[in-house]
């Protein structure tokens, strides 16, 4: 069960990535739409690389966060560090969710006043970010209880 769900994760995580570079190639609407704000549209319709760059690291870290899970569910090879790399992606997913809402309430800036007035987004992305850190903390717990179980007999000496 914990390997589905870090399978599905990793899934939707690897969508997220793609969608990163959809916006790259969508333009200032796509900007706008998925809630980069209003700076960063401006910025892509002036031919700025600044967005191009933001938007296509985090398109690399959702990437590097899907190998993790596919790492995690065996699917690819063991990368190093996978139970702590499954725990910090569980953290940055949960802390997204959980304070996302409260940050852009409680800021006073350009960007937050925007996301303000944009709050069915910050839900749903919110419980977004909340699923997939369930889905990485349950898979970093099935890797933490497999790093603890002792490998099968093969009945050699």
């Amino acid at each position: 069960m914990r390997t589905r769900l870090l399978l599905a994760g990793g899934f939707c995580t690897g969508i997220a990535a793609l969608l990163h570079v959809g916006i790259i190639l969508g333009g200032p609407d796509w900007y706008r739409f998925f809630g980069a704000g209003e700076r960063m549209a401006r910025l892509a319709a002036r031919g700025s690389a600044y967005p191009t760059i933001i938007t296509a690291g985090i398109a690399a870290i959702l990437c590097i966060w899907t190998l993790y899970a596919l790492s995690g569910a065996r699917v690819i090879r063991q990368l190093p560090f996978l139970r702590l790399g499954l725990t910090l992606i569980a953290a940055i997913y949960l802390a997204r969710g959980l304070l996302g809402i409260p940050l852009v309430l409680v800021a006073e800036d350009p960007y937050a006043n925007q996301l303000k007035s944009r709050m069915t987004f910050m839900v749903v992305s919110s419980v977004i970010c909340v699923i997939l850190g369930l889905c990485y903390a349950c898979g970093a717990t099935e890797v933490g209880r497999r790093a603890s179980r002792p490998p099968p007999s093969t009945g050699c000496r």
